[in-house]
């Protein structure tokens, strides 16, 4: 057995949040049972946002209620802010995670506060998941490009990630908002980061943009990260991001994952099933190029589930 790779899957959230037709809570029910059985272990499920201002979430604690995770399966969700927080600790949520641009321009469109109102939120969400005994991850928006400011500073990224280190986070996503990180980028940052931080605290969570989220995920990999995110399918989106496509495809990173030698603990096949399934009921293409290929069968590429 190969060294193993966390993975958060993140599609019931980040994949489903930015479109505009509502889902069924039965539908994203059925979507984390699929993933469950496919063998993702880890699933960010929901966002403890405004229904004003993302819809599609508004059914959070609805979905966590009718969610029956099999033993030793984890539920991660968003929270902005500390309203947020309470209610996904009133929930049985494990982990409750926030986010925190690197730029001044993104954090107001996304949050509408600035950077340093945006860590005191984070520091409030913090306080409250660990006064319920839940785990935390902090999420740093705009790694490498901000839509509004253009190339973003190392030293500006490095700023929120040691706020996010020293207020106590068990984690940080470094999170590629618009998709354009390369692998060159990831190391540089990632360099960077380690001579403060373990890398054992640090996640990836890439956008495909570019077509860069496996090419700076395999960077991130190679410089020792070992928390991954992906959304099946490929879907996702951020609001505040125009033009940013969608998570890099969870079908992609496990294929990936698993011919480099590491133990996902997914079933590549079932994956892409589930893919093909969700893109197919909602209407919508599927952007992963293994999803597709494993169900077609041209070749037997030797891959665990395969």
């Amino acid at each position: 057995m190969g060294e193993p790779i966390a993975f958060v899957e993140v599609g019931p959230r980040d994949g489903l949040q930015n479109l505009a037709a509502p889902v069924a809570t039965t539908l994203k029910r059925e979507l984390c049972e699929r993933l469950f059985s496919a063998g993702i272990r880890r699933l960010e499920c929901a966002s403890f946002v405004s229904p004003a201002h993302v819809p599609q979430m508004a059914d959070a604690e609805a979905l966590i209620e009718a969610i029956n995770p099999p033993e030793g399966a984890t539920l991660d969700a968003l929270a902005p802010n500390a309203r947020g927080a309470e209610r996904a600790v009133a929930t049985r949520i494990d982990r409750v995670a926030v986010f925190v641009a690197a730029t001044e321009s993104f954090a107001q469109r996304n949050t509408r506060c600035s950077i340093a109102q945006c860590l005191d939120r984070a520091r409030d969400v913090l306080r409250i998941a660990r006064e319920n005994g839940r785990r935390s991850r902090g999420y740093i928006s705009c790694i490498a490009d901000c839509p509004y400011e253009g190339p973003v500073p190392t030293r500006a990224v490095m700023h929120v990630a040691r706020a996010l280190i020293g207020a106590g986070f068990d984690e940080i996503a470094l999170g590629d908002t618009i998709g354009s990180t390369g692998p060159a980028d990831m190391r540089r940052l990632l360099r960077a980061l380690k001579q403060e931080m373990p890398l054992a605290r640090i996640a990836v969570h890439c956008h495909d943009t570019y077509g860069m989220a496996a090419a700076s995920t395999l960077a991130a990999i190679e410089e020792g990260v070992r928390i991954v995110d992906g959304a099946v399918a490929g879907l996702g989106g951020c609001p505040f991001a125009p033009g940013a496509a969608g998570n890099a495809a969870s079908e992609d990173l496990v294929f990936m994952l698993e011919g480099l030698g590491f133990d996902t603990g997914i079933d590549c096949t079932a994956l892409a099933a589930t893919g093909a399934w969700l893109t197919q009921t909602l209407g919508l293409p599927n952007a992963s190029r293994t999803g597709p290929a494993l169900l077609a069968r041209p070749i037997a590429p030797r891959r665990k589930g395969v």
